[in-house]
């Protein structure tokens, strides 16, 4: 897998060390991008106004320079570590040159291995992994990375998935021989087993991959002269990682998460249950307040009086003082006759819209549909907001709705990878009234 060796553990060997000289000042070593870097950013929440960060298997530092630039209100102070002591000497002559030389600390070491005296437990606000916590595994970078944050600090690190409900087996071929890659709903469920609470999911787009791979396949056809084993191997693999890309791209993609752990105690600041009978007035009061019209409250009561209501996924938020500061509805609905689920209304009394009620809510609403064996997901709605939940565009899976509608606000999460994603038209409960 060529996304990047920085931290293998193994520098002695011949073959990384080709590998890594491969790589030697090009702009990336994973897929990635400037503007993934800063939404994965956004999707944390507010920061100290110098938070610490650290930034693991940094390599060249592309994500450390933007980070000591852009994170916090006055930029970050990051430790940025890597195995490979090239990528850390040009990070510090990049940092030199952009003025942030006081902000970027190296440390030559293993991300498996972090030294204790200068990688403490609880000391960053940010742990950061674009395009390396593989090296670890998805699993391990969970559970050993957790300790190294500070209370209310946010993990941020990149995955590479599979985006295709049934991968071929020309992709699996390759990528369980490198990396058994999962889906972003199975990865979703593991940070949430880890203890996790998720924040944010952002798709990496099909670009971020081209600034990536553009250079590099440069670099691979311009490579010319002697070359040594190590060498001829390493070009050998970079290429077939490519020509794989080349024929199965669309089966695969990198997924960026922001996550936050769990505080002990369930310490959430809006916790979200099954609706109660007792609720039934205040969950119409909140569809009032948050839409224009009476058009979604009614559409609650209605949907509770059809056959597509499911007992137990009709969730609330509680405020501070208990009432309902927000509610979201999952009911049966179909894709050409295979049961779905319909994501809608989710509404959130004006008062404490911004607040994270809403995401609080829909987190716990798609938990209880996993939990009861659901399998996929449907929901119409603003492509800003709901990948942070795993959604992506419908039309992947050969999904659409029965009406007009950009193609990047219906969208589908796929809560169980292993029940095929049927492909058709989307059939709504009546009450829908389409």
């Amino acid at each position: 897998m060529t996304d990047d060796f920085s931290d293998a553990g193994n520098t002695g060997n011949a073959f990384f060390e080709a590998f890594l000289t491969l790589h030697h000042g090009l702009p990336r070593q994973a897929p990635g991008s400037d503007a993934s870097t800063r939404a994965l950013l956004s999707l944390c929440g507010p920061l100290p106004e110098r938070p610490r960060v650290l930034d693991l298997g940094c390599g060249p530092g592309r994500s450390a320079l933007l980070l000591a630039a852009e994170a916090g209100a006055h930029g970050a102070e990051v430790t940025a570590v890597d195995l490979h002591g090239p990528f850390l000497d040009e990070l510090r002559t990049a940092a030199a040159a952009r003025g942030l030389a006081d902000r970027v600390r190296t440390v030559e070491a293993d991300m498996n291995a972090l030294p204790a005296e200068e990688v403490g437990d609880g000391s960053f606000d940010l742990v950061w992994a674009e395009g390396s916590a593989y090296i670890a595994g998805f699993d391990t970078a969970l559970a050993r990375w957790k300790r190294l944050l500070a209370p209310g600090g946010t993990l941020v690190l990149t995955e590479c998935e599979w985006t295709a409900a049934e991968p071929s087996a020309g992709a699996r071929a390759f990528w369980d021989a490198q990396c058994p890659l999962r889906s972003t709903a199975a990865n979703v469920a593991a940070a949430q087993a880890a203890g996790y609470r998720v924040l944010g999911v952002h798709p990496l787009p099909d670009s971020d991959w081209d600034e990536y791979y553009g250079p590099l396949a440069e670099r691979v056809r311009d490579r010319t002269g002697d070359d040594s084993p190590a060498m001829a191997e390493a070009l050998a693999a970079t290429r077939e990682e490519l020509d794989v890309r080349a024929r199965h791209g669309h089966e695969y993609g990198y997924t960026g998460y922001v996550l936050r752990p769990v505080e002990a105690g369930g310490g959430d600041a809006w916790p979200a249950r099954p609706e109660t009978a007792a609720d039934t007035a205040a969950v119409r009061a909140v569809n009032l307040a948050a839409f224009e019209t009476p058009l979604e409250a009614d559409l609650v009561d209605a949907l509770r009086a059809d056959g597509s209501w499911l007992p137990g996924l009709s969730y609330v938020a509680e405020a501070p003082d208990g009432s309902v500061a927000a509610h979201a509805l999952l009911t049966r609905c179909e894709v050409d006759g295979a049961p779905a689920l319909a994501l809608a209304p989710v509404a959130v009394d004006p008062a404490y819209q911004r607040s994270g009620a809403g995401s609080s809510v829909v987190r716990a609403l798609l938990a209880a549909a996993r939990e009861r064996g659901e399998s996929l997901v449907l929901v119409l709605g603003h492509p800003s907001y709901y990948p942070r939940f795993g959604f992506t565009a419908a039309s992947r899976f050969g999904i659409r709705a029965p009406f007009e509608v950009p193609d990047e606000a219906m969208m589908a999460l796929v809560l169980d990878g292993s029940v095929p994603v049927p492909a058709g038209t989307i059939t709504y409960p009546a009450p829908f009234g389409v």
